[in-house]
């Protein structure tokens, strides 16, 4: 399939940005994986405040998004490999039935009213696994449903389809546990993955020839891993991800405890802040490119790992719910703007034809150290105080952004463009 040519003028044609919608197959995916992720909000904020409600501790919390978390960064690599022999829309098919059972088993232990904070975090733990399996599955995908020339907006789409379920997730969920109980968030989410395996199931997909690549499932993965540590800016990019993982990304599994916890707020807090922090996201996403093209890529990164401790910093002092839920539209904004910023040089650096197995090293980064940092962050709140930690963990991020800048300058250097015979490499499939 040939890629065609942009007008003479060198922009893309009106519209470009929806065009992925004139193909079949993504219209399908993306609808059915909008349903599907309104319903793991839904189950995600309402995961959060049972167990904030029930133990009343930041550590029980953090604990919770760690057990939903850390298998995802754990099994990517291994998933990623798995994906690249076996035909991914069956894999991901039985990842998708396998998460309804799980959503399934949720709702039968707050319907039997034996929803312990230890059964829930299991079983938010088994679907964590089941989710890292089949997600490298899942994104690979993507090139198979639209042509070359629409893969970028594909990519900006499925985005703003994640973010736009973070925003009308949490507000249903707070409307399903105030108007009925958390085992109907919990049983929405369960039949939400039913809209993905009926999309799954009606793909016309072009049958893809059985892999040759007998290296062995390690091989495989250590070859993902030598790449990604011998390209300065991926090296650098995971570098970068893992400090944000530690000292920001925490702030989003504390946020149920920042609600129930520090403000005595109920369900309908918990969800507002959700709310407010996709609402961030989604504006952040459609004013990075703004910003980036205003000040280039590089200082656009730079400028965001200023603007998000300082957002954290504000949501971390407010004194009251109107103050925190105003921060935390800040605080997504700015952390779409490095978390975005971090992830598209590994886009650009990494080999096209190791991309996935590449990017499953970033989030292997991110999936296992934003677990840890909140897990040391939840306890710490529990005796210091939630806005404390909160308010330090932007200050720590700002610290070593300026420690790395003084002493590995090459470090941050390499987050920069690449130069274009480098480039041209990593275009090459």
């Amino acid at each position: 399939m040939t890629t065609p040519e942009l007008p003479a003028s060198g922009r893309p044609p009106r519209g470009a940005a929806f065009a992925p919608f004139r193909h079949r197959n993504f219209t399908l995916i993306w609808s059915a994986a909008l349903i599907s992720n309104v319903g793991t909000w839904m189950e995600t904020v309402a995961v959060g405040d049972l167990i904030a409600h029930r133990t009343g501790r930041a550590a029980w919390t953090a604990l919770v998004a760690a057990a939903g978390f850390l298998p995802m960064g754990l099994l990517g690599p291994i998933g990623g490999a798995v994906a690249d022999r076996l035909d991914r829309r069956r894999l991901v098919v039985t990842m998708t039935a396998l998460q309804m059972l799980c959503a399934g088993a949720l709702t039968l232990l707050s319907l039997s009213g034996k929803a312990s904070p230890g059964a829930v975090t299991a079983v938010v733990f088994l679907a964590g696994c089941v989710a890292g399996l089949g997600f490298p599955a899942y994104s690979a995908m993507l090139p198979d449903l639209v042509p070359p020339a629409d893969l970028l907006a594909a990519v900006s789409l499925s985005q703003a389809q994640w973010n736009l379920g973070r925003v009308v997730g949490p507000a249903l969920a707070g409307l399903a546990i105030a108007f009925g109980s958390y085992t109907t968030a919990f049983a929405v989410n369960t039949v939400s993955f039913a809209a993905m395996l009926v999309a799954l199931q009606a793909l016309r997909l072009r049958p893809h020839p059985p892999s040759t690549d007998d290296a062995s499932l390690w091989t495989r993965i250590r070859v993902g891993a030598k790449a990604a540590w011998d390209e300065p800016g991926v090296r650098s990019a995971i570098l970068m991800i893992s400090v944000v993982a530690l000292t920001a990304s925490p702030f989003i599994a504390l946020i149920p405890a920042m609600a129930r916890v520090r403000f005595d707020g109920d369900s309908s807090l918990t969800s507002r802040f959700v709310t407010a922090q996709g609402i961030g996201a989604v504006a952040g996403a459609l004013l990075l490119p703004v910003i980036a093209g205003r000040l280039g890529r590089f200082r656009a990164l730079m400028l965001s790992f200023v603007l998000l401790p300082a957002a954290l910093v504000l949501y971390g002092v407010s004194p009251t719910p109107a103050l925190a839920t105003a921060a935390l539209v800040a605080v997504g904004a700015t952390y779409m703007f490095v978390f975005s910023g971090i992830g598209t040089v590994v886009q650009l650096r990494a080999p096209a034809e190791l991309r996935a197995r590449v990017l499953s090293f970033y989030f292997l980064a991110l999936g296992v150290l934003y677990p840890v940092g909140a897990g040391l962050q939840g306890p710490i709140a529990d005796h210091v105080g939630l806005g404390e930690v909160t308010a330090l963990s932007g200050v720590a991020l700002l610290s070593a952004v300026i420690l790395l800048r003084l002493l590995r300058p090459i470090r941050i250097a390499a987050l920069g463009d690449p130069t274009p015979s480098v480039a041209a490499d990593a275009a090459v499939a």
